[in-house]
Protein backbone atom coordinates (compact mmCIF):
# COMPACT_ATOMS: atom_id res chain seq x y z
CA UNK A 1 0.00 0.00 0.00
CA UNK A 2 2.37 2.13 0.69
CA UNK A 3 4.34 2.09 -2.04
CA UNK A 4 1.70 3.03 -3.87
CA UNK A 5 1.45 6.34 -2.07
CA UNK A 6 5.54 6.66 -3.29
CA UNK A 7 7.15 6.20 -0.01
CA UNK A 8 10.37 3.91 0.83
CA UNK A 9 10.25 1.37 3.72
CA UNK A 10 11.91 3.61 6.00
CA UNK A 11 9.46 6.87 5.10
CA UNK A 12 6.99 4.79 5.97
CA UNK A 13 8.06 3.28 8.87
CA UNK A 14 8.82 7.03 9.92
CA UNK A 15 4.79 7.99 9.35
CA UNK A 16 3.04 4.71 10.83
CA UNK A 17 5.46 5.08 13.87
CA UNK A 18 4.67 8.68 14.65
CA UNK A 19 1.33 8.17 15.72
CA UNK A 20 2.12 5.72 18.71
CA UNK A 21 4.97 7.69 19.74
CA UNK A 22 2.61 10.72 19.96
CA UNK A 23 0.44 8.96 22.28
CA UNK A 24 3.28 7.09 24.35
CA UNK A 25 4.86 10.45 24.67
CA UNK A 26 1.95 12.43 25.23
CA UNK A 27 1.56 10.35 28.37
CA UNK A 28 4.27 10.11 29.70
CA UNK A 29 4.19 13.75 29.84
CA UNK A 30 3.04 13.30 33.35
CA UNK A 31 3.54 10.59 36.04
CA UNK A 32 -0.21 8.93 36.43
CA UNK A 33 -1.50 5.83 37.95
CA UNK A 34 -2.31 3.03 35.97
CA UNK A 35 -5.98 4.12 35.50
CA UNK A 36 -4.96 7.30 34.14
CA UNK A 37 -2.78 5.84 31.37
CA UNK A 38 -4.49 3.35 30.46
CA UNK A 39 -7.72 5.83 29.80
CA UNK A 40 -4.99 7.89 28.20
CA UNK A 41 -3.98 4.80 25.95
CA UNK A 42 -7.78 3.99 25.44
CA UNK A 43 -8.07 7.55 23.94
CA UNK A 44 -5.14 7.71 21.97
CA UNK A 45 -6.02 4.56 20.15
CA UNK A 46 -9.49 5.25 19.34
CA UNK A 47 -8.09 8.78 17.83
CA UNK A 48 -6.07 6.91 15.41
CA UNK A 49 -8.41 3.88 14.90
CA UNK A 50 -10.58 6.59 14.19
CA UNK A 51 -9.01 7.73 11.12
CA UNK A 52 -8.98 5.07 9.05
CA UNK A 53 -12.03 6.67 7.86
CA UNK A 54 -9.97 9.78 7.32
CA UNK A 55 -10.67 11.72 3.87
CA UNK A 56 -7.19 11.64 3.49
CA UNK A 57 -5.57 8.75 1.53
CA UNK A 58 -2.44 9.23 3.25
CA UNK A 59 -4.40 9.13 6.73
CA UNK A 60 -6.55 6.61 6.24
CA UNK A 61 -3.79 4.43 5.51
CA UNK A 62 -1.59 5.04 8.22
CA UNK A 63 -4.03 4.87 10.78
CA UNK A 64 -4.89 1.46 9.34
CA UNK A 65 -1.24 0.42 9.53
CA UNK A 66 -0.86 1.12 12.79
CA UNK A 67 -4.43 -0.57 13.96
CA UNK A 68 -3.04 -3.79 12.07
CA UNK A 69 -0.20 -3.52 14.17
CA UNK A 70 -0.98 -2.21 17.80
CA UNK A 71 -5.00 -3.95 17.65
CA UNK A 72 -8.66 -2.49 17.52
CA UNK A 73 -10.27 -0.30 20.06
CA UNK A 74 -13.02 -1.60 18.10
CA UNK A 75 -12.63 -5.38 18.91
CA UNK A 76 -11.75 -4.52 22.54
CA UNK A 77 -8.30 -4.55 21.58
CA UNK A 78 -6.05 -2.45 24.31
CA UNK A 79 -2.65 -0.85 23.28
CA UNK A 80 0.32 -2.37 25.78
CA UNK A 81 0.99 0.58 28.10
CA UNK A 82 4.41 1.42 26.77
CA UNK A 83 6.62 3.73 29.94
CA UNK A 84 9.81 5.29 28.74
CA UNK A 85 12.47 4.79 31.37
CA UNK A 86 13.30 8.88 30.48
CA UNK A 87 10.22 10.44 29.30
CA UNK A 88 11.69 14.16 28.63
CA UNK A 89 14.12 11.99 26.23
CA UNK A 90 11.63 10.40 24.67
CA UNK A 91 9.44 13.30 24.04
CA UNK A 92 12.61 15.02 22.19
CA UNK A 93 13.39 11.53 19.99
CA UNK A 94 9.84 11.86 18.91
CA UNK A 95 9.65 15.77 18.10
CA UNK A 96 12.69 15.01 16.03
CA UNK A 97 11.15 12.29 14.40
CA UNK A 98 8.51 14.75 13.35
CA UNK A 99 10.87 17.31 12.29
CA UNK A 100 11.84 14.22 9.69
CA UNK A 101 8.40 13.71 8.95
CA UNK A 102 7.35 17.15 8.36
CA UNK A 103 10.35 17.39 5.76
CA UNK A 104 9.13 14.42 3.84
CA UNK A 105 5.53 15.36 4.01
CA UNK A 106 6.62 18.36 2.65
CA UNK A 107 8.62 16.74 -0.09
CA UNK A 108 6.31 13.68 -1.43
CA UNK A 109 3.18 14.06 -0.12
CA UNK A 110 -0.19 16.23 -1.33
CA UNK A 111 -0.31 19.63 0.54
CA UNK A 112 -3.24 18.64 1.89
CA UNK A 113 -2.64 15.19 3.06
CA UNK A 114 0.44 16.83 4.78
CA UNK A 115 -1.92 19.15 6.85
CA UNK A 116 -4.36 16.46 7.42
CA UNK A 117 -1.42 14.27 8.89
CA UNK A 118 0.30 17.28 10.93
CA UNK A 119 -2.98 17.65 12.41
CA UNK A 120 -4.38 14.50 13.31
CA UNK A 121 -0.75 14.06 14.73
CA UNK A 122 -2.15 16.64 17.43
CA UNK A 123 -5.08 15.73 17.63
CA UNK A 124 -3.35 12.35 18.74
CA UNK A 125 -1.85 14.14 21.22
CA UNK A 126 -5.22 16.28 22.37
CA UNK A 127 -6.63 13.12 22.67
CA UNK A 128 -4.07 12.08 25.26
CA UNK A 129 -3.95 14.95 28.12
CA UNK A 130 -7.42 15.34 27.98
CA UNK A 131 -8.67 11.89 28.80
CA UNK A 132 -8.24 11.95 31.81
CA UNK A 133 -8.00 14.31 35.06
CA UNK A 134 -4.61 14.70 37.60
CA UNK A 135 -3.76 15.20 40.79
CA UNK A 136 -6.79 16.94 43.24
CA UNK A 137 -8.66 14.65 46.07
CA UNK A 138 -11.44 12.87 44.56
CA UNK A 139 -11.41 14.55 41.58
CA UNK A 140 -11.66 18.03 43.07
CA UNK A 141 -9.07 20.04 41.95
CA UNK A 142 -7.28 18.00 39.55
CA UNK A 143 -6.13 19.01 36.17
CA UNK A 144 -7.54 18.07 32.83
CA UNK A 145 -3.97 18.84 31.12
CA UNK A 146 -1.01 19.40 33.51
CA UNK A 147 1.87 21.98 32.33
CA UNK A 148 3.94 18.92 31.51
CA UNK A 149 1.55 17.78 29.10
CA UNK A 150 0.42 20.99 27.66
CA UNK A 151 4.15 21.80 27.19
CA UNK A 152 4.68 18.56 25.34
CA UNK A 153 1.31 19.18 23.17
CA UNK A 154 2.18 22.88 22.62
CA UNK A 155 5.98 21.82 21.08
CA UNK A 156 4.04 19.05 18.85
CA UNK A 157 2.19 21.67 17.47
CA UNK A 158 5.09 23.58 17.02
CA UNK A 159 7.43 20.85 15.61
CA UNK A 160 4.03 20.44 12.83
CA UNK A 161 3.15 24.06 11.70
CA UNK A 162 3.17 25.15 8.31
Amino acid sequence: MYASLGYTDAEWGLLTGLPQSVLTAASAASLDGARKTRAENAAGLDEIADARTSSSPLVAAVAAAVVDRVGDPELGEELPVLAPADPAGYAGDVLERVGQAVTLLAAKAPAEDARTYRHWLVEIAESVVGAASTGGVLGIGAETVTDSERRFRDELSAALAD
